[in-house]
């Protein structure tokens, strides 16, 4: 009895510390607002650079032949910094340069901790648990993760990206899902890679729908840019030398191998078995996560086909790696939050993005864009890709163990009870 009446106490002081509990759950208006003001006062000693880029290509449409002349001269590092976006994306973002630039990066910035906070609303709706003060909670922390930092200091448009991704994949309704998706990949091509998770759960006609919409959007784009989408097409998606692969915040493949090479080997051998191998891991995490549309884990599923794309892509900055917030929240409260290496998962992508160690990789650099580097910062340079390969491999190991437990219930006899009555013939 005394080592049990020395135990509940420690437990209670546990729960007390807990998100779930009843002190946590009421100050979480309160972190969430300050932990937004200050995020916010921080970032406003530093250049959007991004919005910078966003007004000058909306601007930019007042005379569509220049639309790709549009840049910003970072005055932080003396480069010039190009709109590299389709001309849907100028059309959408034209409005923003009639508004003082000063109220346009206070509203964006204030627009990405809202949007986050929408995010993970749909991942709790998506998993059917927690609540709204859960996801103050969540979006409290959440805006000091590597990713998210980078969107409210720069202000770029991930986050945007990512709630009408979540929110198409969440909706029931064929057209929205794709109106949305569409849209999406017209301003910036990675959301495209979505219209997979619609085939893979026979989505059929959000999939062809989100086509449609994004093909509309170039043919929108011709008529008020003209030859300005076959330029973004052929010129600017072909560039070999626009971005520098190997910089530190890259994480993808192409830019880990780079780094890891000492220089950029474009579709090498090396990136085609990198991606071969990520390929085939998300399909088999893809099964891992249900074998029919009404039994699959649609969270997980849209999470396995959002960190492939990010790997595949050939640069994917850190800025771009925001759907580490949806692993997260569904490492956590996930169906297989419970299950042997959930947690460990969970604590690495949270020290790894909380300590920001891409950003602290490139601090190593003095030119925070050369390709070369000792081999131990190179092979440190794939954190995230690594750690996405552990988590698809994690996920499909538990669907391993699941199973084989499943089956030997299934073939294990039922104990007769212990007081059943035996009849015998007489």
């Amino acid at each position: 009895m005394g080592s049990r009446t020395r135990v509940e106490p420690l437990g209670r002081a546990i729960a007390l510390l807990g998100w779930r509990s009843p002190r946590w759950q009421a100050m979480a208006p309160w972190l969430l607002v300050v932990s937004a003001v200050v995020s916010v006062a921080i970032s406003t000693f530093t250049d959007p650079i991004d919005l910078h880029i966003y007004v000058l290509g909306g601007a930019a449409l007042d005379h569509p032949s220049g639309l790709y002349d549009a840049a910003y001269l970072d005055p932080a590092h003396n480069e010039t910094m190009p709109f590299v976006y389709p001309p849907f994306a100028a059309m959408v973002l034209y409005p923003l340069h009639f508004v003082p630039f000063w109220l346009v990066a206070f509203a964006w910035r204030v627009g990405v901790i809202a949007a986050v906070y929408a995010v993970v609303r749909i991942c709790q709706q998506m998993m059917g648990v927690g609540n709204k003060r859960t996801a103050m909670l969540w979006t409290a922390g959440a805006l000091w993760l590597e990713p998210i930092v980078g969107n409210i200091k720069h202000a770029t448009i991930g986050v945007f990206l990512m709630l009408l991704v979540m929110y198409a994949a969440h909706s029931r309704r064929w057209w929205l899902s794709g109106l949305l998706v569409g849209l999406g990949a017209g301003m910036k091509l990675t959301p495209a890679i979505a219209g997979l998770y619609f085939v893979g759960v026979r989505r059929w006609a959000a999939a062809a729908f989100s086509a449609v919409v994004f093909f509309a959007t170039l043919g929108v784009s011709y008529l008020v840019a003209g030859d300005r989408v076959r330029f973004f097409f052929e010129d600017w998606i072909g560039r070999d030398g626009l971005f520098t692969i190997g910089n530190d915040y890259n994480q993808s493949w192409r830019g880990g191998i780079a780094r890891v090479l000492g220089y950029d080997a474009g579709t090498s051998p090396h990136l085609i078995v990198a991606i071969g191998v990520t390929g085939l891991m998300s399909l088999a995490a893809w099964w891992a996560l249900g074998s029919a549309a009404e039994q699959r884990d649609h969270l997980g599923s849209l999470l396995v086909v959002m960190l492939f794309g990010l790997l595949a892509s050939p640069v994917s900055w850190t800025a771009h790696w925001v759907w580490l917030v949806p692993l997260l929240v569904w490492l956590l409260h996930g169906p297989w939050s419970d299950r042997p290496g959930a947690r460990v998962l969970w604590w690495a992508w949270l020290v790894v993005t909380f300590a920001a160690i891409p950003n602290a990789l490139a601090q190593l650099q003095t030119n925070r864009w050369e390709i070369s580097r000792p081999w131990y910062e190179a092979w440190a340079g794939l954190v995230y890709p690594l750690l996405t390969l552990a988590t698809l491999g994690w996920m499909v190991a538990t669907a391993v163990a699941i199973r084989r437990v499943s089956a030997l219930k299934a073939a294990t006899p039922m104990p007769q009870p212990s007081n059943a009555r035996v009849t015998t013939a007489n």
